[in-house]
């Protein structure tokens, strides 16, 4: 799209109607989503929420049916598994497509055609599945062969696809043919809508019309925080992982310097996603909808606080983070505009909406995004997705990047900003480099470490969980970095066969 004179936002578009096809578990026209946009014209940054909300407008009764559960494995060294909540109880309603269509109206330049036409040639043609895509659906495979529906489209003759196969999307193309065609309108409204409601309430979940026609697009201003001398700009509250991340990197701005990769550094990341969980307690639930969290988080007392805290080795905070199945595109284009998008099913709630190639979210299963309880109908949903971009000191963008990963994507952004900003790693290296995570009371460190290093961590007392390869667990970034002599390098993440491009216009 960009050698067609497209822009940020156009690019951006496109790609996330064709991942609805190439990471078809992950993203879709059931998700949600985000997307970051700064102009480089003016400087301003906006955020475009269309994030999924809660349903059940119009009805006298929210049933809040059963959901059902599915225990998956990682495939990792170490047996990780989890377990995940799905069925039609588990389905939001989705925002993507309007989302989508909204931005396009706003910052677009080709036409809304243009932006769908190669995807509905990916579902009609098919896709090759790649090792990475073939081992996710082997992961996720008690959920995506959950219904009839699921098992024609990912089992047509009784078995999975494997690596090498290809896998067609016939009535997905038909859906994005008429979204082509008709705009948003041909999701919301119509047959499509009908099925998306008649399924879900047959199923016991809670999705009405009156839900696909109040949502709302909403635009936001980012999260600021400063490190390095870089402006870190993500995703506002209600979501919570940007505000995190920007917490996180205040901390490290006052903790100084390590060399990357050694055990002081480990544990200087790890200390800091112990205090991230430790402010996900008390009151910060309602204060994502009430305001101020960010301001009181990024506050000096507070900062100084958790410097205090990690000084003193405070006992940790539980939380076990869930897998999330997020895509994430990030775009700087000619003109120096930048798009950052991140769009999820969650991990997918098994239900296919019949004839129509549909995915919908499980997010009302997510543990991290339904805190307590079900939130009122027509409720913006929290999210982990944390579309993000770093301005240099002159105020130019340096990087653009989001990942996928749940609770685990705001360490890996977080992780890869400070490989490039703090440590001067290109983004390729950035996002391959091996990344920690802390689930109490382990310290998951990921294939690539020095083991020396991992030594020394454990003797500081650290109960390192050790992996050999590179994982999904991990998280599954993409990014764009402007480097110094002002050329571009783009990168996808390894561990999901995520790729990078510098496109000559």
């Amino acid at each position: 799209m960009l050698a067609e004179g497209g822009n940020a936002v156009d690019a951006c578009i496109a790609a996330a109607f064709a991942s609805a096809v190439t990471e078809s578990p992950l993203t879709g026209p059931g998700s949600g989503g985000f997307m970051l946009i700064h102009r480089a014209r003016d400087r301003s940054t906006r955020i475009a929420d269309f994030f999924v909300t809660t349903p059940g407008l119009g009805l006298d009764h929210l049933r809040g049916g059963a959901m059902k559960t599915v225990d998956v494995g990682f495939g990792g060294d170490n047996e990780t598994k989890q377990l995940f909540r799905i069925g039609e109880a588990s389905c939001a309603v989705p925002g993507t497509i309007l989302g989508l269509a909204t931005t396009h109206k706003a910052f677009g330049k080709l036409p809304w055609a243009e932006l769908v036409a190669p995807a509905i040639e990916f579902a009609r043609a098919g896709v090759v599945l790649s090792r990475e895509q073939a081992h996710l659906q082997l992961l996720l495979d008690p959920i995506l062969r959950l219904t009839d529906e699921g098992r024609k489209i990912y089992s047509p003759h009784g078995n999975r696809f494997v690596a090498g196969q290809t896998m067609a999307f016939n009535d997905l193309a038909d859906t994005l043919e008429a979204i082509q065609k008709e705009g948003a309108a041909a999701f919301y409204r119509g047959e499509r809508a009908h099925a998306m409601v008649t399924t879900i309430r047959e199923g016991g979940g809670d999705l009405t019309q009156a839900d696909l026609d109040a949502f709302r697009v909403i635009w936001r201003q980012p999260v600021r925080a400063t490190f390095r001398g870089h402006e870190f700009l993500s995703n506002p509250p209600p979501s919570s992982g940007a505000v995190l991340i920007a917490y996180g990197l205040a901390i490290l701005e006052r903790l100084g310097d390590t060399r990357q990769g050694s055990a002081e550094a480990i544990a200087t990341i790890a200390e800091v996603m112990r205090e991230q969980t430790r402010a996900r307690g008390g009151s910060f639930a309602s204060e994502l909808h009430r305001g101020g969290l960010a301001s009181r988080l990024l506050a000096d007392s507070e900062i100084a606080a958790a410097i205090n805290r990690i000084t003193e080795r405070a006992p940790a905070v539980t939380e076990h983070a869930p897998y999330g199945g997020t895509t994430h595109v990030s775009v700087i284009d000619g003109d120096g505009n930048a798009a950052s998008l991140s769009t999820s099913t969650g991990s997918g709630s098994g239900v296919i909406i019949p004839g129509t190639g549909i995915y919908m979210n499980n997010m009302l299963g997510e543990y991290d995004l339904v805190v307590g309880h079900t939130p009122r109908p027509g409720r913006r949903l929290t999210s982990m997705m944390s579309p993000s971009v770093a301005l240099d000191p002159s105020g130019r963008t340096r990087l653009v990047v989001g990942s996928a990963g749940s609770a685990r994507l705001r360490g890996a952004i977080m992780q890869i900003v400070v490989n490039v900003i703090q440590h001067g790693m290109g983004v390729e290296d950035a996002i391959a480099a091996p990344r920690v995570h802390v689930d109490e009371p382990h310290l998951h460190c990921e294939g690539g470490h020095d083991q020396a290093e991992l030594d020394r961590l454990e003797e500081q007392g650290y109960d390192v969980v050790r992996w050999r390869r590179r994982n999904l667990f991990f998280g599954g970034a993409a990014g764009v970095e402007v480097r110094a002599d002002g050329t571009l390098a783009a990168a996808g993440d390894p561990r999901r066969g995520g790729a990078g491009f510098v496109v000559s216009a």
